[in-house]
């Protein structure tokens, strides 16, 4: 019995850019197995659920022959009331039935390859998500994002799960079996208007023993634009999940550190920490001379009482004992933060991981 393929769509007033994103899912090359395309439309107000039935509708009359795509489609009736990403996500999963679910947001733009090549990888390691390359548009905007997300190796996939970019693979490009997904069941909706679903749900696979690949093309149109729900999570609360995270799974297991960056992201970082990860900090590492002056940053948020505020050394980067926490964001120093870590010849989640 042929694989059937889910294609898990969110749609939330997307008629600028819905024709285009369901062509690409027609021009798929796949036609050894069937398609579904589960979509979940989240109280829109525009042409949104018009466009996607004339779509349909056309699609069948051309294909009435060899119709390989099939269509359920629900909605929120309350348009007042949003499910959110996460909540739109489970419905269109719960609604569907496939044995493997694609992701795919609505404003983008699948290569004809995309579902025959990650299906391939993910037949191969039920237990993963696969993500694959991707190309932005208007292009040249987010160029730091998608250089790194484009150029992690393999073993970075599980390595750099802490940055502030987010999953190593992005969302859009998801592909997994339904049995990988059951194993956390559900994308966070506990918020409608500002939760990193995906971000929450990637933390929960990999601690669950779950595995990362990546199709090393480029099979995706990702868009960028002023009205993605992207925008709408505020930078702490991610912050707060990722710091959470490398707590619990990293720092837990080290009896001190230092932290590269004796900046505002250094300290920020420092004044974050539980009391008890923040008395494993020897220093920070810098290499402007204005922060190495200093000698000491002096904390001054401690327990009342204390009339000695903690002096954390600030050493040239050179002088750095591992293990370590880089607090610096990647991509922003012309490759000189990148020349100066190669340098000193340490080994990427033993000696260090990337927070910045």
């Amino acid at each position: 019995m042929p694989d059937l393929i889910s294609i898990i769509i969110c749609v939330r007033n997307s008629e600028k850019y819905l024709e285009e994103c369901l062509e690409s899912i027609a021009q798929q090359n796949f036609d050894h197995n069937l398609l579904e395309l589960s979509i979940y439309d989240d109280g829109s107000s525009d042409r949104s659920l018009d466009i996607i039935r004339s779509w349909y509708d056309q699609y069948c009359s051309t294909h009435h022959q060899d119709n390989r795509i099939r269509l359920i489609i629900n909605s929120n009736l309350d348009k007042d009331q949003p499910k959110g990403v996460g909540g739109a996500k489970n419905h269109a999963i719960a609604q569907s039935n496939g044995n493997y679910l694609c992701f795919f947001d609505s404003d983008d733009i699948m290569d004809p390859d995309r579902i025959l090549k990650q299906y391939e990888i993910c037949k191969q390691n039920p237990d993963c998500i696969v993500g694959c390359k991707v190309r932005r548009i208007p292009e040249n905007s987010t160029p730091r994002y998608i250089e790194w997300a484009n150029n992690l190796t393999e073993d970075q996939l599980t390595q750099q799960i802490y940055t502030c970019f987010g999953p190593t693979i992005l969302m859009p490009t998801w592909f997994c079996t339904r049995q990988c997904f059951d194993q956390i069941g559900a994308f966070d909706q506990s918020d409608s208007k500002g939760v990193p679903e995906d971000l929450i749900f990637f933390y929960k696979h990999i601690r669950n023993g779950g595995g990362i690949k990546r199709v090393d093309d480029i099979l995706l149109t990702y868009r960028y634009h002023s009205e993605a729900t992207t925008f709408s999570v505020l930078d702490e609360t991610i912050w707060n999940i990722r710091l959470a995270e490398l707590e619990k799974n990293v720092l837990s297991k080290w009896n001190q550190f230092m932290i590269w960056n004796a900046g505002k992201e250094g300290r920020r970082f420092y004044r974050c920490l539980s009391e008890q990860n923040r008395s494993k900090v020897q220093a920070f590492c810098d290499v402007d001379p204005k922060k190495l002056a200093k000698k000491f940053y002096v904390y001054e948020n401690c327990i009342k009482g204390i009339k000695d505020k903690p002096k954390i050394p600030i050493i040239h980067f050179s002088n750095l004992k591992p293990p370590i926490v880089i607090c610096i964001k990647l991509g922003l120093t012309n490759g000189q933060f990148e020349q100066n870590l190669h340098s000193m010849n340490l080994k990427e989640s033993i000696d260090f991981v990337h927070f910045g």
